[in-house]
């Protein structure tokens, strides 16, 4: 098993609904033992754009969680049911490289 990272990025000061924070209670619960570490919710962010490519003024990182999974394709299939995708938050999921 790997550990992979899912960055939650969206809106900067958004603040969910109470219905918006059950479903990603439920989302947590359905992940279960597959998280790895829990992470959390960021506050102030700073974003040092790259050279070449992205815009960071659309979206900034507002979240994020460690999760295990048997590769990037079973991660991908977690991180889908994220319910954020559906009120515009994007979910990056990166593979952590051990040190």
């Amino acid at each position: 098993m790997s550990k992979y990272v899912l960055a939650f990025r969206g809106q900067p000061g958004g603040v969910p609904s109470p219905e918006a924070e059950q479903a990603w209670g439920a989302w947590f619960g359905q992940l279960g033992p597959a998280i790895a570490d829990p992470g959390n919710r960021v506050g102030a962010t700073r974003t040092m754009p790259a050279a070449h490519g992205g815009d960071p003024a659309t979206a900034v990182l507002t979240g994020y969680v460690v999760i295990e999974a048997s590769d990037l394709d079973a991660a991908a299939k977690l991180a889908a049911g994220c319910p954020g995708l559906a009120d515009g938050v994007d979910v990056e999921v990166a593979e952590v490289v051990p040190g």
